[in-house]
């Protein structure tokens, strides 16, 4: 196990000022753990907390790709002592990118990438599988819900839906389509061709206290094309969207998460490449369509995939990185600060703060 404590802090926080744009808001590393390396590669997470305990869920592997993908999941009642709660897997897939949800009636949901692989190393197209567990540890027969050659990549449940975006997984163009199911495993089209310039692919939902919708595009490079991070805003019914894009530094923005502070805050993460690959922290202001790298944690090569838990005045991240030699997964535990900068903000009603987000998006269009 590696344990860096809140020393090493002053070797990986980046100013939030200068070049990075001043922001109101600090991020301190207080400590990291190496929390399993049992697999030859051990990758792509996810963290809830859930029944009082915290639950933290990656795949297994020979390599970063391969055809024995299975799905491990730990639980921890205190994010310290970490045990195998369940093992996951199903016959002729390589599974991959879990994610983990709770449930309207209180279970928590495994959903992750489903690929009929035949060889190590040789692409395939990738589907989407969901199993359900009501203790953790024993999970119904994981189940395909999108079928190989588009991805369901993540879920986010709101008022007992679950919402996600598929990308494409195969050879059918390059194109998001929004889903929503009531049970999480039936889903249908919301809004189809939701987004469709340069190579969108992983896609994080969160919806703020007032029912707005913000979505987190990572891209890839396509020829000429962008590749860097998207920023999307919607209001109920979420069939009408617009677009920020979040700018170079942050291109191939890999497996985008983020999480809203009690104050207010939203911190995202994911994988940056200035510098070297690491998983990053990064401050995302959604009213303005900006984001600015605060934080990059102790990780470096085969890197990112974080969850992310906000629990006890404390920022609980999940991730994978290789910078220790071997491919294995770690939980760091952030203080978030505000900075001189806070500023406090009148409640608005609904309509009128994506209005009023929209109305600082000058750049905003629906094909950026």
């Amino acid at each position: 196990m590696s344990v860096k404590n809140c020393a090493a802090a002053a070797l990986f926080l980046i100013a939030a000022s200068g070049a990075f744009g001043a922001v109101p808001v600090a991020v301190e590393i207080v400590e990291v753990n190496r929390i399993w390396d049992k697999a030859p590669h051990n990758a792509f997470t996810d963290l809830v907390r859930w029944n009082d305990g915290f639950y933290c869920t990656f795949r297994e592997g020979r390599g970063h790709v391969s055809t024995d993908g299975k799905i491990r999941l730990l639980e921890s009642k205190d994010a310290n002592r970490w045990e195998s709660a369940a093992l996951i897997e199903l016959a002729g897939y390589d599974l991959r990118d879990a994610h983990l949800s709770v449930t309207p009636d209180g279970r928590l949901m495994l959903l992750g990438g489903a690929a009929p692989r035949e060889k190590d190393n040789q692409s395939a197209p990738t589907g989407t599988f969901v199993s359900f567990s009501a203790d953790g540890k024993q999970w119904t027969q994981p189940q395909m819900a999108v079928e190989p050659g588009r991805w369901l990549w993540c879920v986010t449940w709101h008022k007992k839906k679950a919402y996600g975006v598929t990308y494409t997984a195969g050879k059918d163009g390059t194109y998001l389509d929004l889903l929503v199911s009531a049970d999480g495993i039936h889903f249908e089209q919301h809004v189809p061709r939701l987004f469709e310039q340069g190579r969108p692919s992983e896609v994080t939902l969160r919806f703020d206290t007032d029912a707005t919708c913000y979505a987190l595009v990572r891209r890839d490079r396509s020829q000429s094309e962008s590749s860097s991070a998207l920023l999307g805003v919607s209001g109920p019914d979420y069939k009408q969207w617009q677009w920020k894009d979040l700018g170079s530094e942050f291109n191939g923005f890999g497996g985008p998460n983020f999480i809203q502070t009690p104050s207010g805050f939203w911190l995202a993460a994911g994988r940056m490449h200035d510098g070297g690959a690491h998983t990053a922290i990064t401050y995302l202001d959604v009213e303005k369509g900006t984001m600015a790298r605060l934080l990059k944690l102790p990780s470096g090569g085969d890197t990112s995939y974080p969850g992310m838990v906000w629990h006890n005045n404390m920022l609980y991240v999940s991730y994978y990185s290789s910078h220790e030699a071997k491919t294995s997964i770690y939980l760091a535990k952030l203080k978030v600060k505000p900075t001189a900068l806070r500023k406090t903000q009148a409640p608005t009603d609904r309509s009128a703060k994506v209005a009023k987000v929209i109305s600082t998006w000058p750049e905003l269009s629906n094909n950026p």
